[in-house]
């Protein structure tokens, strides 16, 4: 992480986060307790390696982990995470046409698992299908890897579909209120925005996935789903580095 990022979180995050001395001790600097968390959430080192690296207990390099997660869901999120307006949708289905050739499509949507320990209470609904408990996060990124939506919080154990199905995006795409109402006519069809998924996700007017390989796929069928796995591939690995770099 750059300095200049470093500086930005935490004076974004200075409301939440920093704190004030007292008589009876000093308070942990602004900054320290930034490096605290990002240390954590980087590397998912244990509590004692990153408390003796940084000279402070557990219970601080804890407590500092989820200051900085709740200040980032408070402070962070909203502004960097939205739904796009109707100039910003343009632009993207623009970046992506122009990259990858598929008209309309302004991005490319996945989940994702992040392991956790395994809850006293239903913890067999957090065992994924890898062997491991977790919860999912499901993302939405544009041509660039920009997240512009993203749902989290559900049990390891929910297919990609149920998850999607649950998520604010299914309730208003699937009535039509997510995206800017701007069609294009394709190849005689009139297309909207739309997004692109794997096999796992249900086939949607705003929701493009490839054809199941039966074996009998035409060259025009194998075509179009290269076509679409290699955006697809592309803007999930830049949503993802973006992630880890952020």
């Amino acid at each position: 992480m750059s300095e200049e990022t470093y500086v930005y979180l935490c004076n974004k995050l200075r409301p939440a986060m920093e704190r004030q001395d007292t008589p009876f001790r000093e308070c942990i600097p602004l900054k320290k307790r930034v490096a605290i968390a990002l240390w954590k959430l980087a590397t998912g080192s244990e509590y004692r390696s990153i408390g003796h690296l940084f000279g402070v207990s557990n219970t601080t390099v804890c407590r500092c982990v989820q200051d900085f997660c709740a200040a980032a869901e408070t402070l962070l999120v909203p502004e960097l995470i939205r739904s796009p307006d109707r100039e910003q949708f343009a632009e993207m289905a623009a970046y992506t046409e122009n990259r990858w050739g598929l008209p309309q499509c302004v991005g490319a949507i996945d989940g994702s698992h992040i392991p956790i320990l395994a809850p006293q209470e239903y913890h067999c609904d957090y065992f994924n299908r890898k062997g491991w408990h977790s919860i999912i996060l499901q993302g939405v990124v544009d041509g660039k890897g920009h997240f512009w939506n993203v749902f989290a919080g559900m049990p390891g154990s929910l297919h990609d579909a149920r998850v999607l199905r649950l998520s604010s995006l299914w309730e208003l795409a699937s009535r039509g209120n997510y995206f800017s109402p701007c069609t294009r006519d394709i190849g005689g069809v009139n297309a909207g925005y739309y997004i692109l998924g794997d096999n796992a996700y249900p086939l949607q007017n705003w929701l493009i996935k490839t054809f199941p390989d039966n074996g009998q796929l035409t060259a025009e069928h194998v075509i179009y789903n290269k076509r679409i796995c290699r955006a697809r591939g592309h803007q999930k690995s830049l949503g993802l580095k973006l992630f880890l770099k952020e």
